[in-house]
C-alpha cells in the first residue's frame, strides 16, 4: 500500500518535499493503486479529478489569487471534498493561508517543494509508474549476462543455481534466485529485482545458501535489470525438448501480457550451458542490431536454389 508518508520519504532527495499540514492523516490516506497510468495519479488545478495530487505552480496560483474570496472557498471544498490524496505548492511558493486553513481543518496533507511544476509531475510521473506498476513473481534465476537481463527458468532439479553460479564465475551479475519479482515500469519495457530477504543470495544443492557478494565482490550482484530474454531448461525426456531445430520465428513467453523472447535448451550430460546461455544472448544482440543469422541462410539457400536451376 503506497501512502503519502511512504511517497515523500521516497522522493526526498529528488523533490525535496516539505510538510505544511495534513502530516498526522499521511498514512491513513493510501494512494488508489486501480489506475491505468501514473497520469491519472498526478494533475494541475486546472482539472480537478478524484484521488488525484494536486499540483499548484506559478499559473495555477495566479488564478486562484484571481478568485474572489466566495468563489475560491468553493473551489477549495470542491477540491477536498473530492478526496484528493495530497496538495502539493511546487516552485517555493507559499501556500495560501484560506489554503493552508482548509487542509489543516480537514486534515489533508500540503506540501512544499523548491522545484517547479512540471519538474514536481514529472517525477511523480516515473516514480508512480513504478509503484503502481502489474507486479507478478517468477520462480527461477535472474541474470545479468553480457548487459541484458537473462531469466534462467525450468522445473526443480536440472541445475538452473548451477548454471549461475557457472555464469557468476566468468564474470556475469546475479540479480535474484529463485523468486524474481517482475514488474511492468513502461508499455515495452518489464524489470526485475529481487525480494530484499533474499539479496544477494544463491542456494545450491551440497553447498546450502551462497553470500554471492561476499564471495565473488560488489560487481557479481546487480539491483535490477530489464528483461529481455528466457532461457528454459527442459529433460531430454521432456516433450518440450521436441520442438524445431529451425525455427523459422523466434520463440517468445508472455511476461505481465508482454511477448519476451525465449529460448529452449535440453539439458545433458556433456553440454556446457553457461557457453550456450552466452551464445544465445550474444545472438539475441545480433537479432536485435538487425543482424538475422537464420534469414541470412535462407537468403543463401535461395540464392544456391536460383542459380542451380539456371
Amino acid at each position: 500500500m503506497l501512502t503519502i508518508e511512504k511517497l515523500v520519504d521516497e522522493n526526498t532527495d529528488k523533490i525535496s518535499l516539505s510538510w505544511l499540514a495534513g502530516r498526522s492523516n499521511a498514512n491513513r490516506s493510501p494512494l488508489p493503486d486501480t489506475c491505468l497510468a501514473a497520469a491519472d495519479l498526478v494533475g494541475h488545478l486546472n482539472l480537478i479529478h478524484p484521488s488525484r495530487i494536486q499540483v499548484f505552480g506559478h499559473e495555477e496560483l495566479a488564478f486562484y489569487a484571481r478568485l474572489e474570496a466566495r468563489r475560491r472557498a468553493h473551489h477549495l471544498d470542491e477540491l477536498l471534498a473530492s478526496g484528493v490524496p495530497a496538495i502539493i505548492m511546487a516552485d517555493g511558493l507559499a501556500a495560501p493561508a484560506d489554503l493552508l486553513e482548509h487542509c489543516v481543518q480537514r486534515n489533508v496533507p500540503l506540501l512544499a517543494s523548491p522545484r517547479s511544476a512540471a519538474q514536481v509531475i514529472d517525477l511523480l510521473r516515473i516514480y508512480l509508474a513504478k509503484k503502481l506498476a502489474p507486479v507478478t513473481t517468477v520462480h527461477g534465476v535472474f541474470m545479468d549476462v553480457l548487459g541484458m537481463g537473462v531469466l534462467i527458468s525450468g522445473e526443480s532439479g536440472l541445475g538452473k543455481s548451477e548454471l549461475a553460479l557457472e555464469l557468476i564465475s566468468r564474470g556475469h551479475g546475479l540479480v535474484a534466485d529463485d523468486a524474481v519479482e517482475f514488474s511492468r515500469i513502461a508499455p515495452n519495457l518489464i524489470e526485475g529485482r529481487c525480494p530484499p530477504l533474499l539479496q544477494n543470495m544463491l542456494e545450491v544443492r551440497g553447498l546450502g545458501l551462497l553470500d554471492i557478494r561476499a564471495i565473488f565482490g560488489e560487481t557479481s550482484v546487480r539491483r535490477k535489470m530489464k528483461l529481455k530474454i528466457i532461457v528454459h531448461l527442459v529433460r531430454t525426456t521432456s516433450p518440450e525438448a521436441n520442438f524445431e531445430r529451425l525455427p523459422l520465428q523466434a520463440m517468445t513467453q508472455d511476461v505481465l501480457a508482454l511477448p519476451i523472447r525465449k529460448v529452449v535448451l535440453p539439458v545433458a550430460a556433456g553440454r556446457n550451458l553457461a557457453v550456450l546461455v552466452e551464445a544465445a544472448v550474444r545472438n539475441a544482440i545480433l537479432q536485435l542490431r538487425g543482424i538475422d543469422t537464420m534469414t541470412e541462410f535462407m537468403e543463401r539457400q535461395m540464392d544456391a536454389i536460383q542459380n542451380g536451376e539456371g
